[in-house]
């Protein structure tokens, strides 16, 4: 036995220990807003006012303050001394609070704790089984990730991503009017966007969450978008329903394919609902299709985790393929080419360093 390896190796292990144990009071301290607070008051203060000013019990933001300070996220000045105070440099808080734009880190912090408490029993349960675990067994987890895809399509939907399609030409026939469709829509937020921006066109929402489908039509009819429509169904059956053969002339789809438990048969409805001339949009997690492939990834252990308690479990129940987070470009090119794409294009984006953009026409 290498006896350095092995001390190098334990001294990795309490790295581990402590950052993931780090990462949990991270979730507390956005969650509770602490952050935004500290941001907001911009200058060294006691436990006690800080307390005070975030409206939380002071024993507790004692507690959470050791961790911050040894975490070395939060500064404390003039230790050892009964005036104490803590500081959040701006440097931390420009990634860690909800003005952060697209810089805000902080909200994934939640990610873990969250999946690690509604799903953490289910899916070691189905580790001997491999039967999956359904999409409607994550409700407050879909209801998270909903608010960050509508953070991240409020911020870059309209003015950076749309305008980057097929080098603008999109935006233009948008203007004009086309067809479009976003499949595995959720809550809507993407189509309501795109509604208001181009009245002249007309936006049609599939997904399989009825929830998520009634919260989209009813926040449609609030924003009286008279251009738009939803529908409860399984993208891998539409391709079955005439109404929608040849149908559409851009297809969008977020973050959707790799939880579906059909994702060719989805694929295959894609190509098969848009018009001659069309376009689809497939935007997912940047990877490649090997972990050998992944060893460098900044957030790979992240990234594989939330596939392991969410993606992939969901892509698995109902006899589905778990294509999981991390299914990478190779075989999302082969998955698009088996579904019929021919003229396919991977194309990086730099207000979205962590998703690869699949550009494919019909």
């Amino acid at each position: 036995m290498d006896q350095e390896k092995q001390a190098a190796f334990g001294s990795r292990l309490t790295d581990i220990l402590n950052h993931g144990a780090l990462n949990l009071a991270l979730a507390l301290g956005y969650q509770l807003k602490i952050f935004d607070v500290m941001a907001d008051m911009d200058q060294p203060v006691s436990c006690m006012d800080l307390a005070r000013e975030a409206g939380l019990h002071p024993r507790y933001i004692k507690e959470w303050l050791g961790i911050m300070c040894t975490g070395h996220i939060i500064e404390i000045r003039d230790i050892g001394t009964d005036a104490a105070a803590y500081f959040l440099p701006p440097e931390h808080a420009a990634l860690l609070t909800r003005n952060s734009g697209t810089s805000n880190m902080g909200v994934y912090t939640q990610e873990i704790p969250l999946l690690t408490q509604i799903a953490m029993a289910r899916v070691a349960e189905d580790f001997s089984r491999g039967e999956g675990v359904p999409y409607d067994a994550y409700p407050r987890f879909q209801a998270f990730m909903a608010q960050l895809s509508h953070a991240k399509h409020r911020q870059v939907l309209i003015r950076h991503f749309l305008p980057e399609v097929d080098q603008g030409t999109l935006v233009n026939r948008m203007e004009q009017g086309i067809r479009v469709c976003d499949l595995g829509c959720g809550q809507g937020i993407a189509l309501h966007l795109m509604a208001e921006h181009f009245p002249a066109s007309f936006f049609f929402g599939i997904d399989n969450d009825l929830p998520a489908i009634e919260t989209a039509q009813s926040r449609a009819a609030e924003l009286g978008l008279k251009n738009i429509t939803f529908l409860a169904k399984d993208a891998a059956l539409v391709q079955d329903d005439p109404q929608f053969f040849q149908a559409f002339d851009y297809i969008t789809a977020f973050d959707a394919i790799h939880d579906q438990s059909r994702p060719l048969e989805a694929l295959k409805a894609v190509r098969r609902m848009l018009a001659p001339g069309g376009i689809f949009s497939m935007v997912d997690i940047d990877a490649a299709s090997d972990p050998a492939g992944n060893l460098n990834h900044p957030m790979g252990p992240f990234l594989y985790t939330v596939s392991l308690m969410h993606c992939m479990p969901v892509g698995l129940s109902d006899r589905g393929m778990g294509l999981g987070m991390m299914w990478g470009r190779d075989r999302a090119v082969s998955l698009l080419q088996q579904a019929g794409f021919t003229r396919i294009q991977v194309l990086e984006m730099n207000h979205d360093p962590f998703n690869v953009h699949y550009l494919c026409r019909q």
